[in-house]
């Protein structure tokens, strides 16, 4: 029995239990609580190790906020920084910072800490941020300037979307004073909920910080409960437990659709997922060296057979990674499922019989994507072991590139071709393994080019080259399943274009 065939099994047979779970408990007035399908990592409270990938914008739309940040109707909105202004040299961008801002702690925002946030921003892409801008001057206390070296044509997308963690501002004083990893064990931010108790790995509760300034939110109290057990979120949701559930995915979403009172919402996000080939593509030693090996892969297995078993049809299969929805994007089309030429390239690179290909490393919480397209990729002869990670375990081993092994990737954070150029093309980027010399050109030219048009051109050539050797083997842009309770009036969920988790919170409420 296939591992495949073995998580069915499990599924009906929990589906089944599920008909036997007890009926409804009473829950709390004013507080909504997740069912939250990962482990929140500490390293997620401080937007200063932003990892670039989406999840941290859970915590960080809760507990912090940005200079500008995407919103309903606006991909960026003004809200630390009520407005701004780019010199016509493109070499100087200056922010007026909004008045009467707090931190949880009463401290007020001003630009000491716009200043200090950016000078100790580590996380994605802050190489490239460092080199860019040669200076933050502070004009007066609500008013800062951003020097660049050179113009820069996103600076903007790298600073004020979720590209980066550089434009949420965090509050100097406070952090002085307990010093980093004390600000990890207790966090303190200007957004509309501060932190009122954790239990690591277990839950995290959160109060309304009443002083905020767009709006007093409207629930009191929120709570994200770890439950990495698919079918125990499911059960949780019916009993009336939990209020929101993130990641129903195959058999469970269809359940959510079949119950009574539940809803099942679907969104289509910024995050594409692939099989990534790791550092193997870069040894020449490795059969992932040879790009007829790298296409067998990717033509080995089905996509559409893959979105209707895992997000019941709304994935959206794609040939890229960058969402088809960026500036910039190169509309790719998904490969075809053609396991007869899969096993025709192995045979021309050498490989009649197939070959063992070690580890496949994955989120757990995507392990049963990895599994099915691993089994895909037995079936033409390449041999591997789904190996499942905790996800902040997980992006720290490849964000310092720690994984030795083929390995299920995804990226859901914003911002537009360049950023994901940036990230996972460039020779320095936050997740490449390794470069080719002509687009690493490439990548310099379009940071710096200045005509929409050229930039275009020369993104779609390193999307294009991309493509041609094979450097990933695209799966889709992921269509994320979550599910609703009846005491939701709003659950947050598809408010923000492509954001896949409850945003903005303080808009979020209960029925009365």
């Amino acid at each position: 029995m296939t591992a495949r065939r073995r998580s069915l099994v499990i599924l009906v047979v929990g589906l089944t239990l599920l008909a036997l779970v007890p009926g409804p408990v009473p829950a709390q007035q004013s507080q909504m609580t997740w069912a939250v399908h990962i482990t929140l990592a500490p390293t997620w409270f401080d937007p200063g190790e932003h990892t670039g990938i989406i999840t941290i914008m859970k915590v960080l739309y809760a507990m912090h906020d940005a200079m500008l940040k995407p919103m309903p109707g606006n991909p960026m909105a003004p809200s630390l920084a009520e407005s701004w202004t780019a010199s016509k040299d493109g070499l100087s961008y200056e922010f007026v910072i909004r008045k009467g801002v707090v931190f949880h702690n009463g401290d007020p925002l001003t630009a000491e800490d716009v200043k200090f946030s950016f000078e100790r921003y580590k996380g994605a892409a802050a190489k490239l941020l460092k080199e860019k801008v040669v200076a933050v001057e502070i004009v007066d206390p609500l008013r800062i300037r951003f020097r660049l070296k050179e113009p820069w044509p996103d600076f903007m997308t790298f600073y004020g979307s979720p590209a980066t963690g550089a434009g949420w501002i965090v509050p100097k004083k406070y952090i002085e004073k307990v010093g980093d990893e004390g600000f990890k064990k207790a966090p303190v931010g200007a957004g509309p909920y501060k932190l009122a108790s954790i239990n690591p790995g277990i839950e995290i509760v959160l109060e309304a910080h009443d002083r905020y300034w767009r709006k007093t939110p409207s629930v009191k109290r929120l709570v994200w409960r770890t439950v990495t057990e698919d079918l125990t979120r499911l059960a949780m949701l019916k009993r009336g437990e939990v209020d929101i559930v993130y990641s129903m995915r195959g058999p469970l979403g269809e359940e959510v659709k079949r119950t009574a009172g539940l809803k099942l919402a679907p969104t289509v996000i910024s995050a594409t997922q692939w099989l990534d080939f790791g550092p193997l593509q870069w040894d020449p030693k490795s059969p992932w060296h040879d790009r007829r090996v790298r296409l067998a892969a990717a033509l080995a297995f089905d996509k559409d057979a893959i979105n209707q078993a895992e997000t019941l049809g709304h994935s959206k299969p794609t040939g890229s990674i960058i969402p088809s929805a960026f500036q910039y994007a190169l509309a790719i089309p998904p490969r075809p499922y053609d396991p007869a030429q899969s096993k025709k390239l192995l045979a021309e690179a050498g490989y009649p019989n197939g070959f063992d290909a070690g580890d496949y490393a994955c989120d757990a919480s995507y392990c049963s994507v990895a599994e099915a397209i691993a089994n895909y990729l037995g079936v033409v002869g390449i041999r591997t072991k789904v190996r499942p990670m905790e996800r902040a375990a997980f992006l720290g081993s490849w964000k310092d590139k720690k994984t030795r092994s083929l390995m299920q990737a995804g990226a859901g954070g914003l911002g537009n071709a360049s950023s994901r150029v940036q990230n996972y093309f460039a020779k320095d980027g936050t997740y490449t393994w390794g470069s080719h010399p002509d687009m690493e050109d490439l990548a310099t030219q379009e940071a710096r080019e200045l005509d929409p048009k050229r930039r275009e051109q020369i993104l779609h050539q390193i999307q294009k080259l991309a493509h041609e050797r094979v450097m990933h083997a695209p799966l889709w842009e992921l269509g994320f399943l979550n599910a609703i309770g009846p005491r939701v009036e709003e659950s947050g969920l598809g408010l923000i274009s492509y954001h896949p988790y409850s945003a903005p919170y303080e808009d979020v409420k209960l029925k009365k």
